[in-house]
C-alpha cells in the first residue's frame, strides 16, 4: 500500500524543483499522475523497493511573491494529520527564518516522522553554512541540491528507511478477503450523507478498525448477507478541524481513500454535472487499477423533461471514454433512493476486479475470435497470436503470446480488450492487455 510524503515549507525554498527530481527523473518511477485540480501536484514513486506518493504543497500556495503565513500554517497541519512522512525543506542562501522556526515548531510537536532538508547546498560554503540548520533540532537532517540532485539519493534512501515494510503489524488486523469501499468525489456531493445512511440505517456495524500504516479508519459492515469495510473519506471521523475549503485537503484526502480502496464509489451531483477534478479521480482510480462505480445523486433537484437518465448517461460516457465501461447509478441520498443498490453494484463490480479465468476458455474463445480477426501484418509478415493467459495480478491483466509483440497497434490492443469486455464481466474495472515474444 502507497505511502504519502508531503514536502513542505515557505515559498521559494524549492519545493517544486524537489518535487520534480523525487518523481521525474527517476527510473523506478511506475507511475506520474496530473494533480486532481491542476498539474505536477502528486506522483508516484518507486525508491528501494517500496512505493510512495510524493505530494508537493508548493501547488497550493495561492500567489507567488507574498508569504501567506496562514496557508502555509494550514497546509503543514494538514501533512501532519495526513501524511506518513513530511519532508521540511528550507533554503540555506538566506538561512533559517522566522517563518522556518514557526514550521519547525509545529514539526517537533508531531509523532509523525520527519526530515529536515536543506536545500541550494551545491558548494563547500554553502555546506558549511547549512550546518547552522541542525540548530532546528531534527535527527534526520539532509543537505541536498534539488537542481543539481546531489543529495536526493540519500533523502530517499533515509525516507524509504522509514517507511514500514509490505506487513505491516497491523494488517492481520484487516482481513484482506474482504472488499474495501471508498467513496470518493468533490465537496458538497453527499459522500458524508451516502456514509452516514449507511450507517445509520444499517445498524450491525461490527467495529471501527484504527490500523493501517497511515491510521485510516476502516468501519466492517455486516448485514443482510454483505461485508464490506467502508474506509474513512470525509465524515466518518469527526474532526477538530475541517480544510474543505483548501484544495490540498481534498486531494491529499482522495488520493489516501483511492490507495487503500479496491473498489471507489464515485459521486458526482446530479445538478452540477461531471466536471474536469471529477475526471482527474476517475484517471487516478483507473492508473491505480482500483473498482469503479459512478454514482450520480442528487437525481431528484434534476428537471427530468429536459434531462432523462439516459441522456445525462451518454453524455457522461462519452466523457470518460475510452473507459465507459462503467456502472452508472442515479441516486438521491436524502431521500435514500437506491443507496444498497449502490453497495450491491460495488461488490459486483468487486467481483468482476478479482474473478479468474480459465486458460481453456480464454484461448477457445479469443483465438478464435483473433482468427477471424488478425492484427494487420508487419513488413508483409503475418503476426500470429498462439496463445493467451491470465497473469496472477489483483486485477484482470492478459498475455497474449505472439510472434511480433512490438508491432501490435494501439487499434488493435484496443479491439482485443473490447472484446475481453464483451465476453467476460469486466464492468467498472481497468483491465491490461500484453503482447509478448512465444
Amino acid at each position: 500500500m502507497s505511502q504519502i510524503i508531503a514536502i513542505v515549507g515557505r515559498p521559494n525554498v524549492g519545493k517544486s524543483t524537489l518535487f520534480n527530481r523525487l518523481i521525474g527523473e527517476r527510473k523506478a518511477i511506475i507511475d506520474d499522475v496530473s494533480g486532481v485540480t491542476r498539474d505536477r501536484i502528486y506522483g508516484f514513486s518507486n525508491w528501494n523497493g517500496k512505493n510512495f506518493t510524493v505530494v508537493d504543497t508548493g501547488g497550493f500556495v495561492k500567489g507567488s511573491a507574498d508569504v501567506f503565513e496562514k496557508e502555509i500554517r494550514r497546509q503543514v497541519e494538514i501533512a501532519i494529520e495526513e501524511a506518513s512522512i513530511i519532508i521540511f525543506l528550507t533554503d540555506v542562501t538566506t538561512g533559517i527564518t522566522d517563518l522556518d522556526e514557526e514550521v519547525a515548531r509545529m514539526l517537533r510537536k508531531t509523532p509523525k516522522k520527519v526530515v529536515l532538508a536543506v536545500n541550494k547546498v551545491d558548494n563547500a560554503t554553502r555546506q558549511l553554512s547549512a550546518n547552522e540548520f541542525w540548530s532546528l533540532g531534527f535527527d534526520n537532517t539532509v543537505f541536498l541540491s534539488s537542481i543539481s540532485g546531489s543529495g536526493t539519493g540519500e533523502l530517499l534512501d533515509l525516507v524509504t528507511d522509514m517507511l514500514p515494510g509490505e506487513t505491516d503489524e497491523n494488517a492481520h488486523r484487516i482481513n484482506p478477503e474482504i472488499p474495501k469501499i471508498a467513496i470518493v468525489g468533490q465537496p458538497n456531493v453527499g459522500k458524508s450523507s451516502m456514509i452516514n445512511a449507511l450507517m445509520d440505517e444499517e445498524r450491525n456495524i461490527v467495529t471501527d478498525i484504527a490500523g493501517t500504516t497511515r491510521d485510516a479508519i476502516y468501519t466492517l459492515y455486516n448485514k443482510f448477507d454483505k461485508q464490506f469495510y467502508l474506509i474513512d473519506t470525509a465524515g466518518i471521523r469527526k474532526k477538530a478541524k475541517v480544510h474543505e475549503d483548501l484544495e490540498f485537503y481534498s486531494v491529499i484526502r482522495a488520493i489516501k481513500a483511492i490507495e487503500e480502496a479496491d473498489i471507489c464509489i464515485l459521486m458526482i451531483d446530479a445538478t452540477v454535472g461531471l466536471e474536469a477534478q471529477d475526471l482527474s479521480i476517475i484517471g487516478l482510480i483507473q492508473k491505480r487499477k482500483k473498482g469503479l462505480v459512478v454514482v450520480v445523486n442528487k437525481w431528484d433537484l434534476v428537471e427530468k423533461e429536459t434531462n432523462t437518465a439516459r441522456d445525462f448517461e451518454k453524455k457522461l460516457k462519452d466523457k470518460i471514454a475510452p473507459f465507459n465501461d462503467v456502472p452508472v447509478l442515479f441516486t438521491s441520498v436524502l431521500e435514500k433512493q437506491r443507496i444498497f443498490k449502490t453497495i450491491e453494484t460495488a461488490l459486483e463490480v468487486h467481483t468482476n476486479r478479482i474473478q479468474k479465468i480459465k486458460t481453456s476458455v480464454l484461448n477457445n474463445l479469443m483465438l478464435e475470435i483473433i482468427e477471424k480477426n488478425p492484427p494487420p501484418t508487419f513488413r508483409g509478415k503475418s503476426i500470429k497470436i498462439k496463445y493467451v493467459t491470465q497473469l496472477p495480478l489483483f486485477y484482470p491483466a492478459f498475455v497474449f503470446y505472439c510472434n511480433y509483440p512490438d508491432q501490435i497497434n494501439n487499434s488493435y490492443r484496443n479491439f482485443i480488450e473490447n472484446q475481453l469486455r464483451k465476453h467476460f464481466n469486466l464492468t467498472g474495472v481497468s483491465i491490461s492487455v500484453y503482447f509478448r515474444d512465444k
